[in-house]
């Protein structure tokens, strides 16, 4: 994974933990042990599938960047199948609260996005290769139109 990719999964990931933490004291206060499990469960659930597909995106940027939009789509598809599957599998449950799961989970999805579009500005990543990069690369030859200037 690339530093610039690094820092924005840690930017995204640090303020969602912190808000999982806060939710699961406040639900651990409203609902007891079922709240806590039930807010627990939201925020793993977030951050495992949020942390898993920004690193199967890097890994593929690195790889080859033309694969990205595809994967991203993949990744998304399979991200909202679990959620579903999950929700049907847990929906009778009575291990935890429901209600402190679905606020969490909202709650650590919005953290999740605002961190990610924060660390995203900061890192300033080149989109453009500059044109002394692109002269000294082997293989480039120079724009014809340059010439006749």
């Amino acid at each position: 994974m690339q530093e610039h990719d690094a820092r924005i999964l840690r930017g995204a990931a640090i303020p969602t933990a912190a808000a999982g933490l806060v939710a699961m004291a406040a639900a651990t206060a409203a609902a007891g042990v079922h709240g806590l499990l039930g807010a627990l469960y939201g925020a793993l659930l977030v951050l495992g599938a949020f942390a898993v597909s920004a690193y199967v995106i890097a890994w593929t940027g690195e790889r080859n960047p033309q694969l990205m939009l595809p994967v991203a789509f993949v990744v998304y598809t399979t991200k909202v199948g679990v959620l579903a599957v999950v929700l049907v599998l847990f929906g009778g449950s009575t291990a935890f609260d429901h209600t402190a799961f679905a606020f969490t989970a909202l709650a650590c999805i919005v953290c999740w996005l605002g961190g990610q579009a924060v660390a995203s500005k900061r890192v300033k990543q080149l989109t453009v290769v500059p044109a002394s990069e692109a002269e000294s690369e082997p293989g480039s030859e120079p724009d014809p139109a340059e010439g006749r200037r």
